[in-house]
């Protein structure tokens, strides 16, 4: 284990957009030197004052999209390390750990969660389907063996920051992927538990919404 990340903090950004009802439990199941930047992305339900209150940081992104709140934590975080992942509950923030060993250990440079569905009603088959399909495109692409590109992820913050992302809707995961393999860093898939959200998904919770995302993330490979 590398000495420098055996102990070191992680920030780990949560994009939000009216997230009240999930928030709680996120936050209260995140472990010990994980630090919360809860990304507001335009909320109405009171989400960045129920973070503020549960002793999150809340750092507001004013242009609307998944990739844009994901970038502004980017941009705001300070530790070594961050993590990604969805403010809905349905990723349990207890398996942060698990998912940062390989780049606390120096065998990773960027590590994906898998989603491992806990049961069927943790995700729409329209979504099941469109996400076996991305997964298929992106190692067509990249040579990468992921099964799933997943809303959690985990590297090292001023690398990523150097990637220069630059979607800032749903391809946004996909981007990331991309370029870190064509940098030539190491990705690795890590399981990861998928629970039933908690909320109205604004995104991919119709079938409409899930076939924008494919192609916000088609258009990412396309380039």
């Amino acid at each position: 284990m590398s000495e420098d990340l055996a102990g070191a903090p992680c920030d780990v950004v949560l994009p939000c957009l009216d997230e009240a009802e999930a928030l709680p439990w996120v936050l209260g199941r995140l472990p010990e030197g994980y630090r919360a930047l809860v990304v507001d992305n335009g909320s109405r339900d009171g989400s960045p004052e129920i973070a503020t209150r549960l002793g999150a940081t809340v750092v507001r992104a004013s242009q609307r999209g998944y990739g844009a709140a994901c970038h502004a934590g980017l941009l705001a975080a300070t530790a070594p390390l961050v993590a990604v992942m969805d403010a809905d509950a349905s990723l349990d923030p207890q398996q942060l750990p698990t998912l940062l060993a390989p780049l606390r250990a120096g065998t990773a440079d960027l590590v994906v969660g898998a989603r491992r569905l806990v049961s069927r009603d943790a995700q729409p088959w329209s979504l099941r389907l469109a996400n076996v399909e991305v997964a298929r495109r992106v190692r067509r692409r990249t040579g990468v063996d992921l099964r799933d590109v997943g809303p959690m992820r985990a590297a090292l913050r001023l690398p990523l920051l150097a990637l220069g992302l630059e979607d800032r809707r749903s391809g946004y995961p996909v981007e990331t992927v991309v370029r870190a393999a064509d940098a030539g860093w190491r990705v690795l898939g890590q399981e990861v538990d998928y629970l039933p959200r908690r909320g109205r998904s604004k995104v991919t919770g119709t079938p409409l919404g899930a076939w924008r995302a494919v192609r916000d993330m088609s258009a990412v490979l396309a380039r």
